[in-house]
């Protein structure tokens, strides 16, 4: 089958070199895709948002199957889109509906849908600039420190841990009246802040049924020792050791199943992934936030540890038969280290040439293309955040160190990447 990819990170660069394990495809499509991607399939100079455009192509094309990566065409419709035009009706889109997608795109949806169907999270409300009184009353009532969420889509940006009844006080005001945040700020959820280890759990469903992926870890700060700002993340490892039977039966009972649920009894349609971002709270799980696609680094992390075929995965959720597939997991451990721009994740330079890339076929680690482009046949840096490093082993050890000695043989002018991925996660319970 021919199948279109959208998208253009390390995730999409995960997706397609999994994708091209299979046998069952006959041409893949990456748009707009990367450096990376362009070695694999064919990258296709198109917008994720441009849903004509990419009508046009799927249709001449003769394109069987379409996934979106990224959440930005999930919110903005692109699943109603295809199920209103009888021409694209019939091909299966991977990814929630608008409805679904609000899961990520307000994070007032969000909350008020897990309060309906008693999901655990931290204790909430939601202001705008009508209630702003009523917003700095509630940041009062709070034990500092105070967490404050853009409600739409700010590119990872929308959150702030404030330390202070004043600092949570201040970015309010700056989130709801001067915008902060843009639009996306214009309504703001305030939450008790959660003291735990934080996960990330992806789940995959049809609408009916589900499947819940290998569970991972993700480093969000610049800085090793969680230090500096927050970023889209540094890095990722699989598995979890807290995450174990015990844990995930709760994850299960208490969150996947009443989320799976609660939108089948609203009426939200829903085929694609769902990745639950958790803080384990004293061996309790509580719900962070709903994002509704694949993570950015957790999937270079979680798609090595697949074993049965990921393109008969994504069909199936396609044609709502997942509870025929049978989801294998591969007994191994890895480590995802995301080499980025100097600078970032503020002002940062493109279009740095990348050395060292043909040094790497040695080792037991993936290299994924993120923010890269092929100029001329010289791989140079077009992003933040630049490469993401898989290490595999039996081992988590194993893994670190695989992925560190592949990244230690790649350069170029102002690269950076932390030197402490995964060692928390080594030391977890000492």
């Amino acid at each position: 089958m021919n199948i279109l990819l959208l998208g253009s990170g390390g995730r999409e660069h995960a997706f397609a070199w999994k994708l091209a394990m299979s046998d069952k495809f006959k041409k893949l499509y990456v748009a707009p895709g990367n450096a990376g991607t362009a070695e694999i399939a064919e990258n296709v100079s198109l917008s994720v948002n441009d849903f004509e455009g990419i009508r046009e192509f799927v249709l001449t094309h003769h394109v069987s199957m379409v996934i979106v990566g990224p959440e930005e065409p999930l919110v903005r419709g692109i699943v109603d889109y295809f199920a209103e035009h009888i021409d694209l009706k019939s091909i299966p889109v991977i990814g929630p509906s608008k409805m679904g997608a609000a899961l990520e795109g307000s994070k007032d949806f969000s909350k008020k849908f897990m309060s309906r169907h008693s999901i655990p999270t931290a204790a909430y409300d939601t202001f705008t600039t009508k209630d702003l009184e009523k917003g700095f009353e509630f940041i009062r009532n709070q034990k500092p420190p105070i967490v404050l969420k853009a409600d739409g889509l700010a590119a990872g940006k929308g959150v702030l841990i404030c330390q202070s009844h004043e600092d949570a006080e201040n970015e309010l005001k700056e989130m709801l009246l001067n915008q902060k945040f843009g639009d996306a700020s214009s309504k703001v959820v305030v939450e008790e802040f959660m003291e735990g280890i934080e996960l990330s759990v992806f789940v995959v469903t049809d609408g009916t049924s589900y499947k819940i992926l290998p569970a991972a870890k993700d480093y969000k700060r610049i800085g090793d020792q969680d230090t500096g700002l927050n970023t889209g993340g540094m890095g990722a490892v699989s598995p979890v050791p807290f995450a174990n039977d015990s844990f995930m039966a709760k994850v299960e009972k208490q969150i996947v199943q009443p989320t799976i649920n609660g939108l089948k009894e609203e009426g939200i349609k829903y085929k694609g992934f769902l990745f639950i971002g958790l803080m384990n709270v004293n061996g309790e799980p509580k719900v962070i936030e709903y994002n509704v696609r694949m993570g950015d680094p957790e999937t270079q992390a979680v798609l090595p540890r697949i074993k049965s075929d990921f393109l008969d995965m994504l069909y199936s959720i396609g044609t709502m038969s997942l509870s025929h597939y049978s989801l294998e997991i591969d007994n191994i451990a890895t480590t995802t280290i995301v080499m980025v721009a100097g600078g970032y994740p503020e002002g940062y330079q493109k279009g740095k040439t990348i050395k060292g890339l043909d040094q790497t076929a040695d080792t037991a680690a993936k290299v994924f293309h993120a923010g890269t482009i092929d100029h001329d046949g010289s791989i140079q840096t077009n992003g933040g955040r630049v490469l993401g490093i898989t290490g595999m082993g039996k081992t988590l050890q194993e893994a670190i160190d695989n992925a560190y000695l592949t990244a230690n043989r790649i350069t170029w002018e102002d690269a950076y990447f932390r030197k402490d991925i995964g060692q928390d996660i080594l030391n977890f319970g000492k």
